[in-house]
């Protein structure tokens, strides 16, 4: 992370995933490597802003398991982000029940359909692979949290990342949108203000 249209790039790389994946599922284990590679600096990330320190713990954990039915896979390289992002998220929250932290309770979310935030996504999250910005990200409420990491870290885009927290594509982008504009505040963005784009309301 740490450059601007980061989300763009990692998409860039989803023809190479896909077919590292594919040549993996036929045994090429070089091709898991690749694989990994492209995946494994997203999914920390994702993890890092769930569970902490423990992020590393818990992606070998997920590993283990994309390994075990990697076969089970079908789908491109944008798909195989999704579905591992899927399994982590599982382990994470599995690695915070027997911690037995209660995650925030979700804020009121509202179907809405906003535009996309570009220019706060750009301002808010040039550092967000800092610790610092980490732990910004896990102090916001844990659907916006959740949200901007699987949208901006992981680069999953909005139905891909509705369909991990198995929630609506409006109401994640909603939770997006809330938590990199408080983000972008805390952060000390320019040009980022409370009031909501005159768009409000409008399909992305």
């Amino acid at each position: 992370m740490g450059q601007r249209g980061e989300p763009r790039r990692v998409q860039a790389y989803d023809g190479e995933l896909g077919a590292a994946v594919a040549r993996a599922q036929e045994g090429d284990e070089a091709a898991f490597a690749v694989a990994y590679r492209l995946v494994q600096p997203g999914l920390l990330g994702y993890l890092r802003g769930l569970v902490g320190d423990d992020a590393e713990d818990v992606a070998s954990d997920a590993w283990l398991e994309i390994a075990r039915d990697l076969g089970r896979f079908r789908g491109d390289g944008a798909g195989f982000r999704g579905w591992t992002a899927t399994i982590a998220r599982h382990r994470a929250l599995d690695h915070l029940r027997r911690r037995r932290v209660r995650p925030r309770q979700a804020a009121l979310e509202q179907d809405l359909d906003l535009p996309a935030p570009h220019d706060t996504h750009d301002q808010a999250l040039e550092s967000l692979s800092t610790e610092v910005a980490l732990a910004l990200v896990r102090g916001l409420p844990r659907d916006q949290a959740e949200a901007v990491l699987l949208r901006v870290v992981v680069g999953l885009d909005g139905p891909a990342a509705a369909r991990v927290l198995g929630k609506r594509p409006g109401a994640v982008r909603t939770a997006a949108y809330r938590g990199l504009k408080r983000l972008a505040r805390q952060l000390g963005a320019d040009g980022v203000t409370d009031e909501a784009p005159r768009t409000l309301g409008e399909s992305t």
